[in-house]
């Protein structure tokens, strides 16, 4: 399940404070595209930002530079302390088995960006994946999954589905719910704990950005109760 650890691409989680970037990993702003009846259905490219090197993104929620910290952890009184299982993604999933492509599911992990509920959801696609218009869905859904929560498997191989994504920071923005959402990791950015820990690489992972995460340092979705906005 690891995705191969990129040199110099991490994201280093610093005591209280902010997330410290480094390895000139690009970060843009994607939308969550909705459809009529309001069910998210595509990512849509929004801004990319300029490239550096090295940078630090606001954790709190405080900052009054978002998506950069400005050092309002320290006024706030921000407790950043990771809660998060730091398990192998693996050892904490469900196994959901579908007759040609399957699911896992770790459910402490979903930051809420809703891809799974069109066409009844992803849990009731997987048992239809024997028709090939509904696995295409289900496949296409789960990989729309920001935080990994999702992950298809292919039941010949044995090997997990995934989009090709280059490292890459993503801040999420979700217009219909009327809120601004995680960080989005992408393409196998090593995440390393306050105290040295390496999580897990994965090709996707949402951070917590609006500071009220209860599954620090990921997302768990608290961003859309609180009506998180990084324009404030």
């Amino acid at each position: 399940m690891n995705q191969q650890k990129l040199v110099g691409a991490k994201v280093k989680i610093s005591k209280n404070g902010p997330y410290i970037v480094s390895g000139d990993i690009p970060l843009s702003k994607e939308i969550i595209g909705a459809n009529e009846d309001g069910e998210s259905v595509k990512w849509e490219q929004k801004q990319k930002y300029p490239s550096q090197e090295q940078y630090a993104l606001c954790r709190c929620g405080h900052s009054a530079n978002k998506p950069y910290c400005d050092g309002s952890h320290t006024k706030a009184g921000f407790d950043g302390t990771e809660t998060a299982s730091r398990q192998p993604y693996l050892e904490q999933a469900k196994v959901i088995p579908g007759p040609t492509v399957s699911l896992t599911d770790v459910e402490s992990l979903c930051a809420f960006a809703r891809f799974c509920d069109p066409r009844g959801g992803v849990w009731k696609l997987v048992s239809a994946t024997d028709n090939p218009a509904a696995s295409k869905h289900f496949v296409s859904q789960v990989c729309d999954c920001p935080s990994g929560r999702l992950v298809a498997w292919d039941n010949v191989t044995n090997k997990p589905i995934e989009p090709m994504y280059e490292p890459s920071i993503c801040l999420i923005e979700d217009p219909a719910k009327g809120c601004s959402g995680p960080l989005w990791l992408r393409g196998g950015v090593q995440l390393i704990g306050c105290d040295g820990f390496e999580y897990e690489v994965r090709n996707r992972m949402t951070l917590c950005r609006c500071g009220a995460s209860q599954n620090k340092p990921f997302c768990d979705g608290t961003h859309a109760s609180i009506g998180f906005s990084d324009k404030k």
